[in-house]
């Protein structure tokens, strides 16, 4: 079942052209990632689907509604988390989690919730009084206790420790498992391969790529093998690889399409010589590379757009 479909979304601002021709669907209970250089679009073509913009061409069904039309009722089934969002700073994380609940006929229970974002021992804190990381949670918290059906989740984890990253991960995996469908934009590709069930990449307001991390990183057809020579050995004295061995660090990298035979060729040489190669390691092309390699040398700047509307419940 769809949840989100977008066909031939335009934006223009101006003279400048900020989406172009946009077309992607999201399916029911789905984590989808979408990524692109700042000034792609991304916020853009988030705050249409949200209904907080009007778009200049193509359609867009949220949920089986207009953004633009859906009212309350289309409001009432998505959340959403902003990369920052403005509190009161007097109130406690209880007390502000309690009055975003009262604005849904959906709700979650406060402490469900609270507890679900790991701030149990800060519920009775005042806002002022939290970390960045504790904030970035409490935004969670906020977006979730209207029991949401479509969750938008804009750089969910932007000041978290590692440990924190990982349990917001966790929070976000266990939505999929709810059925709940999230639309995630995030500048860490390790989050979106972690994450993403599909990841969409824009540059310059079109879509230049569509499918799973893997799918997108397989297109990347060189495996990188890396290797270091055993003291007195010299780069010469190695086999032919199919590919010229090239200086990283203290070792050496080499590109292939064919990782098995060059690691064939390099442990039997080694065996032959009754050595070891030390440092030897296999990288495949991970989302990261596919992304890099997909926006070549797109500058990179803030999207072109009006001021942005209030994005609140």
């Amino acid at each position: 079942m769809i949840a989100v479909k977008v066909d031939g979304l335009r934006k223009r601002y101006g003279g400048v052209t900020v989406l172009d021709d946009l077309s992607f669907t999201i399916e029911q209970g789905e984590i989808f990632a979408l990524l692109g250089p700042n000034g792609a679009g991304k916020t853009t073509a988030v705050e249409i689907l949200e209904g907080h913009r009007r778009p200049d061409g193509g359609t867009v069904e949220v949920l089986g509604f207009d953004p633009q039309t859906g009212g309350r009722e289309f409001r009432e089934r998505i959340g959403i988390v902003l990369q920052e969002a403005g509190f009161d700073e007097d109130f406690t994380v209880r007390e502000l989690v309690s009055l975003y609940r009262g604005m849904y006929p959906r709700r979650l229970g406060v402490e469900a919730v609270i507890g679900q974002v790991g701030l149990s021992d800060k519920k009775n804190a005042r806002v002022k009084t939290l970390s960045g990381g504790q904030r970035r949670r409490l935004d969670l918290a906020l977006g979730l206790v209207g029991d949401p059906e479509l969750l938008f989740l804009d750089e969910p984890t932007t000041g978290f420790d590692p440990s924190a990253r990982r349990r917001a991960w966790d929070l976000v995996e266990g939505l999929r498992d709810l059925g709940k469908t999230v639309l995630l934009t995030t500048h860490y590709l390790d989050e979106a391969e972690h994450l993403a069930d599909r990841v969409a990449v824009i540059v310059r307001g079109r879509l230049v790529a569509l499918g799973t991390p893997d799918e997108l990183a397989a297109e990347q057809h060189d495996a990188v093998v890396s290797f270091r020579l055993p003291d007195g050995v010299g780069i010469g004295e190695l086999p032919s690889l199919g590919a010229a061995p090239v200086a990283e660090g203290v070792g050496w990298v080499v590109e292939t399409d064919h990782p098995a035979a060059v690691l064939h060729t390099l442990t039997g040489w080694a065996l032959d010589r009754g050595g070891e190669l030390p440092a030897l390691g296999l990288r495949r092309p991970s989302l990261e590379d596919a992304y890099l390699a997909l926006i070549g040398g797109v500058a990179t700047g803030e999207d072109v757009s009006s001021p942005a509307p209030s994005r609140q419940p």
